[in-house]
């Protein structure tokens, strides 16, 4: 069944971190019911498992971590409580996953995802895309979008033991997105999903695409998934948390009646875009702040992400942010975040 939340914050104060965590005074108008958390998980992580050499498939194939690399991670996760996992898209790794959770009996539930590739060619609003997606590819993207949307539906079915909830494309909305799609066609897809399921459906924004534009896909959606990266804009961690509160805070104005998860929110530990805001102490303190909130507020929150991963971001700078926000470094070991 799918359920609705309401959000909603409580007095914070917070443990030790390096630097001092400050104590935060909010209202409780975000506060939700205990029944709004996705399978009573409060913190939970994003995964995807992606080892040197390897990456999904976002058009050239994909080279995807074994069976063995795969149940090694989800054992970690299950090491430290982290029993509620957000995936990206419903292909051969994804079903790998799930295949594993069910065969090695692991008490992991999962967000599953549908990844949804340009209709829309961005390059005028996207920084990195240097001439127009030619309208061949985009007519096969829409082709491998209907695909992708059928494998997902038939991951929810089968695995309905495990799936919990599924979220229909990741920032494919955002203005400065390389892989754009409709409003019109997520709404397609959304209803066709949650036709054809039987857990609750949601799409994954950036929290101002939610406030500003959100309205008609809230109306369809079970709840809202919002993305918040205080770092990202420029945020040291003195004001981390109380940002993302914000954040949360304009998406409920502008959507009061639908529920809320965070599907993404996370520190990097290392970043040239950031330079000293990101290191593990800002990580941990992230983190442990966030689990206070989550966990007074009842609100799921999604951390990214389990495991740094190299494939992300620019080739010629391993120190680019995209690498970086595991709470397990690339080789399994765990950052201080973990260790404590």
């Amino acid at each position: 069944m799918r359920s609705s939340l309401v959000l909603g914050l409580l007095t914070l104060t917070l443990a030790s971190c390096s630097p001092e965590p400050q104590e935060t005074t909010s209202p409780t108008d975000l506060v939700q019911s205990p029944d709004a958390l996705i399978e009573g998980q409060a913190m939970a992580v994003a995964y995807s498992g992606y080892r040197e050499g390897q990456h999904p498939d976002r058009g050239s194939g994909a080279v995807n971590p074994s069976r063995a690399d795969v149940l090694e991670d989800l054992q970690i996760l299950v090491a430290h409580d982290l029993n509620l996992i957000r995936m990206y898209d419903s292909e051969e790794n994804t079903r790998t996953t799930l295949e594993l959770i069910r065969e090695h009996d692991l008490p992991v539930k999962v967000l599953l995802g549908i990844w949804l590739y340009a209709e829309i060619s961005n390059h005028e609003g996207n920084s990195w895309l240097q001439e127009p997606i030619p309208d061949e590819q985009l007519a096969a993207n829409s082709l491998r979008n209907e695909a992708e949307v059928q494998r997902g539906i038939e991951l929810a079915n089968e695995f309905d033991d495990i799936v919990v909830a599924v979220n229909v494309g990741n920032e494919a909305l955002v203005e400065w997105n390389d892989h754009m799609m409709s409003l019109e066609r997520v709404i397609e897809f959304v209803r066709q999903v949650k036709a054809s399921i039987e857990q609750p459906v949601t799409v994954a924004e950036n929290y101002d695409w939610w406030r500003k534009e959100g309205a008609p896909l809230a109306a369809e959606v079970d709840f809202i998934g919002v993305h918040t990266y205080p770092v990202w804009e420029g945020k040291a961690i003195g004001e981390g948390l109380d940002y993302t509160i914000d954040n949360i805070r304009l998406v409920r104005a502008a959507l009061p009646d639908k529920p809320i998860a965070i599907l993404e929110a996370g520190w990097a530990t290392t970043a040239t875009e950031f330079g000293p805001r990101a290191n593990e102490a800002d990580q941990v303190r992230y983190f442990a702040e966030m689990s206070a909130w989550a966990a007074e507020t009842n609100t799921t929150v999604f951390f990214f992400e389990a495991f740094d991963e190299p494939w992300k971001g620019e080739s010629n700078n391993p120190l680019g942010a995209e690498k970086h926000w595991g709470l397990f470094f690339v080789d399994r070991t765990p950052k201080p975040v973990m260790t404590r």
